[in-house]
């Protein structure tokens, strides 16, 4: 079993910056494929960004270029850095690891971007 317990989110204005964390129980970084998902209200839960144990690093379109996914091996912990963020980003945020036959999710953090 693993636990995710994410943090870091809040409200923002449009073009702010936060940095969402989330700490797993035990270090599975090179044996699963980390994700931050997201889900507005009424939508489905979409990928934002992945990364694997061996750097591959894959992010949404609406994402690309203002959204950056990193590994703190040390610290257990998978970042998720949001620049210029828009309305349309606001969501709550949820890790993920997965790998084969297992798949675990943290409760998720919510992100408001708003004037």
């Amino acid at each position: 079993q693993v636990q995710l317990v994410e943090s870091g989110g809040g409200l923002v204005q449009p073009g702010g910056s936060l940095r969402l964390s989330c700490t797993a129980s035990r270090n599975i970084f090179r044996t699963y494929v980390m994700g931050w998902y997201r889900q507005a209200p009424g939508a489905q839960r979409d990928l934002v960004a992945t990364i694997t144990g061996g750097g591959s690093i894959n992010y949404a379109d609406s994402v690309r270029g203002r959204f950056t996914i990193s590994i703190d091996n040390a610290k257990n912990t998978v970042y998720l850095q949001m620049n210029s963020l828009k309305p349309e980003d606001t969501a709550v945020y949820y890790c993920n690891a997965e790998r084969t036959f297992y798949n675990f999710w943290g409760r998720g953090t919510q992100v408001t971007v708003s004037s």
